[in-house]
């Protein structure tokens, strides 16, 4: 009941002040280029009311602005647009008649250095629509200082979440993630634990990259999503520093960022740790079979677990002169999982259930670390004839590492012939990458092209050791054991090409790859060699209208190369009924992608984009059950065809200059196919997420956010996964304004538990994995920011971005 009266009395109070805004004073003018003369849109306009933010806008595709409804006090507009010197205007009202007021044409005139930061803090769009991608603006979200990312990636469009909390793009699982446009052995192998304990201060915007660019490489499939947490580098210093606490799920974490300038050199950087655990919940499995002796497994138990992870990154940048530029990156992170569980498993004859076929009590106690590397260099030549003619230079260091231990504790084994057991395994993975980009502009005509080289290799030591009952050793099992190399060369080279009118923009390459790839399994002496060629082109066009609106569409290819993850042959065995392995036999996988938007800002923002695509051969998890052993077995296979067709909605919309409403959703329908034991299976279904949240500045300092999001079953091959709804509310007090702000929130007020089911069904049998965990939680947020700005320096444009292997980490269940 209280929360419902809190809800009325919110929309009353805001109705109210609505009502009051006075009506009278105009302030229209038409921002324009000092020597073209020509209008200029889209150019980010902010009104100041006594010295106060108080309104921001656009102005038009003819250069027009306009602020309606404004009472009687001093005012100031600042036009701020990026290659531009900023200006501003001082309006005093207080004396004059109603009216509009017209500030006529306001030129800007071209920066002839390097622009300076201006600082607008009025209210800003949220969300960006680009002619190849959709970016966030995670900074204008006052919800930022409190969320972590994984959190704040619930509202940006396109992206979803799972009920198990793993990521999707446009419903789909395959996809690369960059950080500051490059790949990051961070989140290579499970992005979701990560962003967990990255807090969301830390973060400029997250870009979505649907139709990427001939200059990116070729993989994921659904397209790019890229993290930005570098900050302008300035003269001076700025820095952010975040604190906070999660519980009864979660955990304490902090994080940091920081920019800073001195001369000719700069600096960036982000780092952080974190706790994520959650205590002891409930899990089982089920699974019923139809083979020539019917049966029923049943395993009951639960399980705990805690992860631990450090981060930290650093962007070094050193400007010879105006013509040549050094910067250097260093990215560090390391580590680990730890979880304990126990499980009761009977197996009985379907007929008859009091007839005990197989049963065994496990104790586990799994422990898994990893550690990442990624140094780079980079160099950058100006041209004196032609400034942004650029001939760059890059060079890429990475290593990833991860091992894993489980030990299994078997006891009250019937019939099972099970003894106790452990499991072991190392990898890691280096890559050495070599670049050159070359960007020659000719008028209106921007040309890139560049040349790559990407080395990796890849290996695994597993071993699989049984307890012997007789010396109380454990011995390594030589045929659950093995030792695998994976080399993988990529070679490529694009070319691509930008056009820009005044009302229209143009985008179009083509990218070449060849990649070859030798696996070796030393233990049993046995190779996989594959080599293959892409050609993958990509087209982009956008064309805007009056009244801040656009529609942009475009085509591209994209290639799916198995990564060490599905590659790597090591069973895991740590449920002895329902065992999973990778496949070093993948094909890599070719999608095409059709899109096309809407986007129109004016007050507020609307969003709207719809797809197409399909592939063949696609990478499915395959799951089999063996009628010898009553085990069921998955991997990964080239078996699948799928299409997809679906679109995004996203609309931002501030109901008054204190409240802002932001709604959207994915909704795609997916057709799936594959041969599976010789069986052709199909499935199809909608794969749906709607999201909403809502935002009100109340006096003195607080802010008020509240959100929601559903997402419902996601179809699979051979099952489908429960749906969820999740919802949240947020307090945030700024105590020193734009300095030190302190955030309370609540997840899921409603809901203590959730609940997650993964059915999945073959020929003879089908089965439910059933989770679950704490889905009430309580997080408390302190965030300070320190330090003073001026003048930027210059920064590579462009780097290494090796986002040519599947992303998306990796997901498990049993």
């Amino acid at each position: 009941m209280k929360f419902y009266l809190s809800s009325f009395l919110l929309l009353f109070s805001a109705f109210f002040s609505y009502s009051q805004v006075q009506s009278g004073y105009t302030i229209k003018g038409v921002v324009a280029d000092s020597a073209s003369k020509k209008s200029l849109d889209f150019v980010t306009i902010s009104l100041k009311k006594e010295n106060q933010p108080f309104k921001t806008t656009l102005s038009k595709t003819d250069g027009t602005f306009n602020f309606n409804q404004l009472s009687n006090a001093n005012y100031s507009v600042a036009v701020v647009a990026v290659g531009y010197t900023s200006k501003s205007v001082s309006i005093d009202l207080k004396n004059a008649e109603q009216g509009v007021i017209n500030l006529g044409k306001i030129y800007l005139a071209t920066e002839s250095k390097s622009l300076k930061e201006v600082a607008v803090n009025a209210q800003r769009p949220v969300i960006k629509q680009e002619v190849d991608r959709i970016a966030y603006d995670v900074q204008a979200d006052v919800e930022s200082k409190s969320l972590n990312v994984l959190d704040m990636m619930r509202k940006v469009p396109m992206l979803s979440l799972d009920g198990d909390d793993n990521i999707q793009l446009q419903g789909k699982s395959n996809y690369k993630i960059l950080i500051n446009g490059k790949p990051s052995s961070m989140v290579a192998k499970n992005p979701k634990d990560v962003l967990k304990a990255m807090p969301a201060s830390s973060i400029q915007k997250i870009e979505v990259i649907t139709t990427p660019p001939a200059k990116y490489d070729s993989e994921g499939l659904a397209g790019i999503i890229n993290i930005i947490t570098n900050k302008k580098i300035d003269n001076g210093y700025n820095g952010n520093v975040n604190l906070r606490e999660n519980f009864p799920v979660g955990g304490p974490g902090g994080g940091m960022s920081f920019t800073v300038k001195q001369g000719k050199f700069g600096a960036s950087g982000y780092g952080g740790i974190g706790v994520w655990k959650q205590p002891q919940q409930p899990s089982s499995s089920t699974r019923l079979t139809t083979d020539t002796l019917p049966s029923a497994l049943l395993q009951n138990g639960s399980r705990s677990f805690k992860n631990q992870f450090g981060y930290i990154g650093t962007e070094l940048s050193y400007e010879i002169d105006t013509l040549n530029l050094l910067t250097a990156e260093i990215n560090l992170n390391k580590g680990n999982f730890n979880s304990d569980g126990n499980q009761l498993s009977r197996l009985n004859y379907l007929d008859n259930a009091d007839r005990i076929i197989q049963g065994y009590n496990l104790e586990s106690d799994s422990k898994q670390n990893w550690r990442g590397t990624d140094l780079s260099l980079n160099y950058q030549l100006g041209f004196k004839n032609k400034k942004d003619r650029l001939l760059t230079f890059s060079y890429k260091y990475s290593r990833e590492g991860e091992g894993q231990n489980d030990n299994m504790n078997v006891s009250d084994c019937i019939s099972c012939g099970l003894p106790s057991y452990t499991q072991a395994n190392d990898g890691s993975s280096t890559e050495q990458t070599i670049q050159a980009d070359y960007v020659h502009p000719v008028k209106k005509l921007n040309i890139e092209a560049g040349l790559k080289g990407i080395l990796r290799n890849s290996k695994s030591d597993f071993e699989y050791s049984g307890l012997d009952s007789a010396s109380g050793q454990y011995i390594i099992v030589p045929g659950l054991s093995n030792k695998y190399t994976n080399k993988q060369n990529i070679l490529g080279a694009y070319n691509s090409y930008t056009y820009n009118l005044k009302d229209w923009g143009f985008k179009a390459g083509l990218r070449i790859e060849e990649t070859i790839v030798n696996a070796n399994f030393i233990s049993t002496q046995s190779n996989v060699d594959q080599n293959y060629f892409n050609f993958i082109p990509s087209i982009s066009v956008s064309r805007k209208f009056k009244n801040s609106m656009s529609v942009n569409t475009g085509f591209t290819q994209r290639i799916q190369r198995p990564n060490i993850y599905n590659l790597n042959p090591f069973v895991d065995r740590s449920n002895p009924n329902f065992q999973s392995g990778g496949n070093p036999n993948l094909d890599a996988v070719v999608n095409n992608n059709f899109q096309l938007g809407f986007s129109s800002f004016k007050k507020g923002s609307i969003n709207l984009n719809l797809n197409y695509s399909f592939a063949n051969n696609t990478i499915q998890r395959v799951s089999l059950y063996d009628p010898e052993t009553r085990v069921t077995n998955s991997t990964y296979q080239n078996i699948g065809k799928d299409k997809s067709l679906g679109g995004n909605l996203s609309v931002n919309y501030p109901l008054t200059k204190n409240w802002n409403v932001n709604l959207g959703g994915n909704l795609q329908y997916a057709w799936l196919q594959g041969i599976i034991n010789g069986e052709l299976l199909k499935n199809e279904g909608l794969n749906g997420y709607l999201y909403g949240n809502t935002g009100y500045k109340i006096k003195q300092g607080f802010n008020l956010n509240a959100s929601f999001s559903y997402g419902s079953p996601n179809v699979m091959l051979q099952g489908k996964s429960s749906s969820y709804f999740y919802t949240s509310v947020t307090v945030t007090k700024d105590i020193i304004k734009d300095k030190l702000s302190f955030s309370a929130g609540m997840n899921n007020p409603f809901t203590k538990y959730r609940n997650y089911n993964v059915t999945t069904a073959g020929s003879d049998f089908s089965q439910t994995n059933f989770s679950q965990m704490y889905w009430r939680s309580y997080r408390f947020n302190i965030n300070y920011k320190f330090g003073k700005l001026q003048g930027d320096i210059k920064k590579n444009q462009r780097k290494i971005n090796n986002d040519d292997s599947s992303g998306g980490g990796k997901s498990t269940s049993n």
